[in-house]
């Protein structure tokens, strides 16, 4: 693909981008009616993006019911679209933001990474984290721990995954789950294991984790949040002996592009309709601007310490024009 006029003369950006496709949990897909149309039309995105150099990656959510209200819409599941836009793609990375570990036996899910480590050619990203949707979880017979016994059992699967990518006979005893040297072959391409990104930023358990076990953390807020939660981290780091500089501190961008001079409401119509937001609740959930402004509130989070955004681009179902757009005016001038 040619080089966008936008690039040439620019050094490379210092941070690093993806991108979520559309799975129909956001509502992204209720405007298409058949099912492999809507499934057409997430690989669509995924192939747009794997051939715009600047996206490093392709994002999915791990849930089964739609937000932000409950509808009788398709959402796509998590790990076998991971998969599947594994051989849909070429060169992009694919990652979950992020897998709950309460919705797979954890040792499971390992071997379910692992197979999808080598099918992708070593370009996934597995991303974990503890889950909070109550509804589903209920739903599909998962209960709903407390808030402590979730953040317990995600140490503990968190702890038996690595060990199944790591170790040849894998033995683990907890309060929650249990392994008694279960065979993982192929653990997977990467070495030493599968890039493992965790998502999170509670400061007694889930930091922890990603300093002793992270390649990724994926933090949201503002960037005065963040700021604070990174300093925990760098204290984690500190603790365990690890390099904070090694882990990679990523977090997710919902934006709404507009062109100059664009009038907001009349702009953004058709992505408040889908939700029944006002403008108001539309600027309280996402980044809306031209370039300029985008890459301004970008830049903010940078400074504060992130190097991987992850953009999320609301009707990119029905118009690929975002992801072109962030790509030559947006993602070249954040540092």
């Amino acid at each position: 693909m040619a080089e966008p006029e936008s690039w040439k003369g620019s050094s490379a950006p210092m941070i690093r981008f993806g991108t979520f496709v559309p799975q129909g949990w956001r509502l992204d897909l209720i405007e298409i009616d058949d099912p492999i149309t809507k499934y057409e039309a997430m690989t669509a995105v995924a192939k747009t993006a794997d051939a715009l150099p600047i996206y490093d990656s392709i994002w999915v959510y791990d849930h089964f019911h739609t937000v932000p209200r409950i509808e009788q819409e398709a959402v796509f599941e998590c790990w076998t679209i991971t998969a599947a836009l594994a051989r849909d793609t070429q060169r992009v990375h694919i990652g979950q933001m992020v897998t709950c570990v309460g919705y797979r036996n954890p040792a499971l899910l390992a071997k379910i990474a692992s197979t999808v480590d080598v099918l992708s050619h070593g370009r996934l990203y597995c991303g974990i984290g503890a889950g909070w949707y109550e509804h589903e979880w209920r739903a599909y017979g998962y209960g709903f721990p407390e808030t402590r016994d979730r953040m317990r059992a995600f140490r503990e699967a968190t702890t038996i995954i690595v060990k199944m990518w790591t170790e040849t006979m894998p033995t683990f005893e907890g309060a929650y789950y249990r392994i008694a040297g279960p065979i993982n072959e192929p653990r997977g391409v990467q070495k030493p294991h599968p890039s493992l990104w965790i998502g999170g930023s509670g400061e007694q358990v889930t930091l922890k984790l990603v300093a002793q076990y992270g390649n990724a953390c994926n933090i949201g807020g503002s960037p005065e949040t963040i700021s604070r939660k990174l300093a925990i981290l760098r204290e984690h780091c500190e603790t365990v002996g690890r390099n904070y500089g090694d882990i990679i501190k990523s977090s997710n961008v919902n934006i709404v592009l507009l062109k100059p001079g664009a009038d907001i409401a009349a702009a953004t119509e058709k992505v408040r309709a889908t939700y029944g937001w006002s403008v108001d609740q539309l600027l309280q959930n996402a980044i809306v601007g031209t370039s300029e402004e985008v890459v301004e509130r970008l830049q903010a989070l940078a400074d504060v310490g992130i190097d991987y955004l992850i953009t999320y681009f609301p009707r990119v179902a029905y118009d690929h024009t975002p992801l072109y757009q962030f790509a030559e005016e947006v993602a070249p001038h954040i540092r």
